[in-house]
């Protein structure tokens, strides 16, 4: 291809604009069912705890898998689906052809993706949304379809709308229960990635929190930035490219049930204790469901209400009177949070925050940023612990690795407060992309989370982050580093540069 036609596709895909919406009434979640195991078992439940809503954190990866894959197997009338990642991996095409089958059966299926990883995956999505009872929706979508040229020249040229992303994730079945957390949908996320699992961590939810986050979702879908894949790419929505897609997930879906994550499911009693109720939640009626706005991916910059999320979170955290555990992946405090971080621990408060090392980022920029504050957090008295990275021995469990890469997004105060959600303290979570997430008050939550906070910031499982003689050092109780432990020269690259060149506000 010559020059000048490469020059003409770029060009032409950054020019290219969104299609019109269609005028159509609004989509709203339905009534939560009625009939069906999953009535049967809710049911009574809630009835049980008028004005309350139940609970149950999903620190396992397996558990989280179970929870989807259930949930729908037993779905009657409806699910929902909301997610920033769906990956085509073994786990991916079993909650897939889980959907469909689901569907087969008349439930009604809306399925809501970011776009930003989805577009590579557009044809079997909009196969997907060829089954008579199945919607799917891209957010804030790419205009082009296909193309790395394509996507390179509309992603330069629209860089200010595409760099705004929805990182919600919400998985609804019936109305009466909801997964609502840090998991995308894909093998490292529950635990059955071959060479790296994330430590992630969702809620799993009963009663009218559930309501609270169809109604979320129903605000999402129909905004102006969901589009249906009918009016993305009409042409790949079609029963011959359904049935082309039913062929392969069941293929997958059967490969699936022979793998080594499969056979140690069904080797667990997960399933058979969900299914008779044997599945203990704490029902509080102190928590709040919280959301950013849809729009946020098109208001201005710093206008403060684009972080619902945020607003939200800054008087749990302030509020604390003795001790807050944060964990964030993807840990950028910027000088306001630094600030209030340092004033809390100056007023003897314990602050304790893990975060993943550069060694175990995934996002080594994200390092750099986070860099820039690490000295100054010490020194105001913030306790640091950096994740060790996955597979330090060569190895990864089945699931989930002791030394996993982390990707849970949580706050613990005082042993009596805690939230769970999408949400990383960093200026891309506060800004730039839609977040969501629970508040619950709770002590036996609280205090669950709190033991996981432990746990991880055991010297098997981190490195802890001193200040002595003016330097940094990481100890894990064995050994002491004096720079950022087992990083690559090109991970220390990434992370100077991003340090360098100040770009905190996009990460």
């Amino acid at each position: 291809m010559r020059f000048p036609t490469l020059v003409s596709i770029v060009v032409l895909a950054g020019c290219a604009q969104l299609p019109p919406l269609p005028d159509a009434p609004d989509s709203i979640a339905i009534a939560p069912a009625e009939g069906g195991i999953l009535a049967e078992r809710i049911g009574p439940a809630e009835a049980a705890h008028p004005g309350q809503s139940g609970f149950r954190l999903l620190s396992d990866g397996s558990e989280a898998f179970v929870v989807r894959m259930q949930s729908a197997r037993h779905a009657t009338q409806s699910l929902d689906v909301q997610t920033y990642i769906w990956h085509a991996d073994l786990t991916g095409a079993y909650l897939g052809d889980v959907l469909l089958d689901a569907a087969d059966r008349g439930v009604r299926v809306r399925l809501l993706l970011d776009d930003l990883d989805a577009r590579a995956k557009n044809d079997g999505f909009a196969a997907l949304a060829a089954h008579p009872h199945v919607e799917v929706r891209m957010f804030n979508p790419w205009v082009t379809r296909k193309g790395t040229l394509a996507k390179a020249g509309e992603g330069a040229f629209s860089f200010k709308r595409i760099n705004r992303r929805m990182h919600n994730k919400s998985w609804i079945a019936d109305n009466l229960v909801a997964v609502v957390g840090g998991r995308n949908v894909g093998d490292e996320y529950f635990g059955a990635g071959e060479d790296m699992n994330f430590l992630d961590l969702d809620f799993a939810m009963l009663g009218p929190v559930v309501r609270d986050v169809s109604a979320t979702f129903d605000r999402y879908w129909n905004s102006s930035s969901a589009f249906p894949m009918e009016v993305l790419d009409a042409d790949a929505v079609s029963e011959a490219a359904l049935e082309r897609l039913r062929k392969a997930l069941a293929g997958r879906a059967e490969k699936a049930r022979g793998s080594r994550y499969s056979v140690a499911l069904e080797g667990s009693d997960l399933v058979r204790r969900m299914i008779a109720g044997d599945w203990p939640v704490q029902w509080t009626s102190k928590y709040q469901f919280v959301a950013d706005d849809p729009a946020k991916v098109t208001m201005k910059k710093r206008d403060v209400k684009r972080t619902h999320v945020g607003v939200a979170l800054a008087p749990m955290v302030q509020a604390a009177r003795e001790q807050v555990a944060v964990i964030s992946p993807y840990f950028v405090p910027g000088e306001e949070v630094t600030a209030s971080l340092t004033r809390m621990a100056a007023a003897g408060k314990s602050v304790r925050v893990l975060t993943n090392s550069l060694v175990a980022n995934d996002v080594a920029a994200v390092h750099g940023g986070y860099s820039r504050y690490r000295k100054t957090l010490l020194e105001g008295g913030v306790q640091l612990w950096e994740l060790k990275p996955a597979g330090e021995d060569g190895k990864s469990s089945l699931f989930g690795s002791s030394g996993a890469s982390l990707h849970t997004k949580a706050f613990a105060v005082d042993g009596e407060r805690l939230f769970v959600g999408s949400y990383n303290l960093d200026p891309r979570s506060t800004w730039l992309n839609c977040e969501q997430g629970v508040l619950v008050e709770d002590a036996v939550l609280a205090r669950e989370l709190e033991s996981l906070f432990d746990v991880q910031v055991d010297g098997a499982h981190a490195w802890r982050v001193s200040l002595e003689d003016g330097g940094l050092r990481w100890s894990d109780g064995q050994q002491t580093f004096d720079k950022d432990p087992k990083a690559s020269r090109w991970q220390r690259f990434q992370a100077w540069a991003t340090r360098v060149l100040r770009l905190d506000a996009q990460l």
